[in-house]
C-alpha cells in the first residue's frame, strides 16, 4: 500500500481514496501506526518549500572569488589615470561638444571616433559648495539615482567581494523609443591623496544575471572617473571617460547626447544639494562605499598637477636609459669581439714572420697587421 501511495501523485484524487480506504481498514491496535502515517502523508501532500538561495553556492566557492577579484585590478587604476588625461591613441582627435555653466555647476564634454569601437567620451563637471567624499557618495548611490534619473528603472547588487573592493551589480535602463537596456558591470573605488577618489567600471557575466529576450545586454562598457578637490575653491570636480556599446547608431547617440546632456547636468545638480541634506537616509550606503574602497599603491601616485607630457617624458626617460644600457653592453660585446679578431691575428703574424721562407712573405704579414690596427 505504501508503494502504491509513493508512485501517485501528490495532492491527486486517487491518492486521496486510496488514503480513505487504507484507514478504514486499520484496527484498535493500529491507530499509533496510522499517526504516524498521517503524518507521514500530509509530508507528502505538502511538502514546505524551502526558499531558493541564490548564489549561496557560488558565493562561497573559491574559484569564483579569485575571479570576482580579478575582474578590476591595480592595472586598471594605473590605466585609468593616464587615460584621465585625455590621452589618445593613433590618428584619433577630440572634437568639443558642449561647454556651459551657471552658478553652481559647469561642464564641458568632447568626444572622438575610435576606428575600432564606439564613441569614446570625456567630460568635466565641476560642482560649487561641494566636498569630494559627498560627490562620492551621490555618485555611487544607485537607490538614490532611481528617484532623480529617469532612465535607470532598476538596480540591484549580485555580489560584493569585500577583500578586492570588487562589486558586480546588474542595471536596467529605459531609454526613449529603444528596447531596455541591460548592464552587468563589475566596479571598483580607490582612494589617493587629499581625499581625491577613483573608480573604474566594466561590463562582465555573472551566473545571477542570465540573458532575457526583453531586455538587450550591452556587451561592452568601460568607463572610470577621478573625483578631486578644485585648488584654492571649496568645489570639486570630476572628470570622466566613458566608452559603451549600447547598440544604438553613433549619430543618434551624438545628437541625444548633445541636446540632452546639459539638462541631464543641471537635474544631477538639484538631486545633489537634496542629497545634501538626507544624510540619515544615505547613511547605509554610505557605509556600505567606505567599506569597499582601497587605497592607491603608492608607487601609482602622481602629483595632480602632473599632465600626459610629463607622464610621456617619464616613461620616454626611463625607455631611454633601458636603450643606453643596452647599446652599451653591444657595444662592450662588439668591443670583446674585436679584441679576440686582433688577438689572433697577431698571433697569426707572429707566426708567419717566425716561419717565413721569403721575404715576400714577412712584408705582405707586416703590411696586414699594420693595416687592420689602423682601422
Amino acid at each position: 500500500m505504501m508503494a502504491a501511495l509513493r508512485i501517485l501523485p501528490p495532492g491527486s484524487p486517487r491518492t486521496l481514496l486510496a488514503f480513505s480506504n487504507f484507514c478504514h481498514g486499520i484496527s484498535a491496535s493500529g491507530w499509533a501506526a496510522a499517526v504516524v502515517l498521517i503524518f507521514l502523508l500530509w509530508k507528502l501532500l505538502f511538502p514546505q518549500r524551502r526558499p531558493p538561495v541564490y548564489g549561496a553556492t557560488w558565493a562561497s566557492s573559491t574559484s569564483m572569488r579569485t575571479k570576482i577579484c580579478m575582474l578590476i585590478t591595480d592595472a586598471d587604476l594605473r590605466d585609468l589615470k593616464l587615460n584621465l588625461g585625455g590621452r589618445l591613441g593613433g590618428n584619433e582627435i577630440w572634437e568639443d561638444v558642449i561647454d556651459k555653466r551657471s552658478d553652481l555647476v559647469s561642464y564641458k564634454a568632447k568626444f572622438c571616433r575610435p576606428k575600432n569601437g564606439p564613441l569614446k567620451y570625456f567630460s568635466v563637471a565641476t560642482f560649487e559648495k561641494c566636498s569630494t567624499e559627498l560627490l562620492r557618495d551621490f555618485y555611487m548611490d544607485n537607490q538614490y539615482r532611481k528617484k532623480w534619473d529617469k532612465i535607470l528603472i532598476h538596480h540591484e547588487c549580485l555580489q560584493v567581494d569585500e577583500h578586492s573592493g570588487t562589486e558586480v551589480g546588474r542595471s536596467i535602463k529605459k531609454f526613449p523609443i529603444l528596447k531596455p537596456r541591460e548592464y552587468i558591470s563589475a566596479w571598483r573605488m580607490w582612494e589617493g591623496k587629499d581625499k581625491t577618489f577613483y573608480c573604474f567600471t566594466k561590463n562582465c557575466e555573472h551566473p545571477l544575471a542570465l540573458r532575457q529576450s526583453k531586455y538587450v545586454r550591452v556587451d561592452f562598457v568601460r568607463s572610470g572617473w577621478r573625483i578631486r578637490k578644485v585648488p584654492g575653491r571649496n568645489s570639486c570636480e570630476i572628470t570622466m571617460m566613458h566608452q559603451e556599446d549600447a547598440g544604438i547608431n553613433i549619430e543618434v547617440a551624438k545628437v541625444a547626447f548633445v541636446n540632452g546632456i546639459w539638462n541631464y547636468v543641471m537635474k544631477m545638480n538639484r538631486a545633489l544639494r537634496e542629497y545634501s541634506y538626507s544624510r540619515p537616509i544615505r547613511s547605509t550606503s554610505c557605509a556600505t562605499i567606505q567599506k569597499l574602497i582601497k587605497m592607491v599603491p603608492p608607487d601609482f601616485e602622481i602629483n595632480g598637477e602632473t599632465d600626459k607630457k610629463e607622464v610621456a617624458g617619464r616613461l620616454g626617460r626611463m625607455f631611454g636609459q633601458k636603450k643606453m644600457a643596452h647599446a652599451s653592453k653591444k657595444k662592450s660585446l662588439s668591443s670583446s669581439k674585436n679584441w679576440i679578431k686582433n688577438g689572433f691575428l697577431v698571433l697569426g703574424g707572429i707566426f708567419c714572420l717566425s716561419r717565413g721562407r721569403s721575404a715576400i712573405c714577412s712584408h705582405l704579414a707586416v703590411v696586414c697587421i699594420l693595416k687592420k690596427f689602423m682601422k
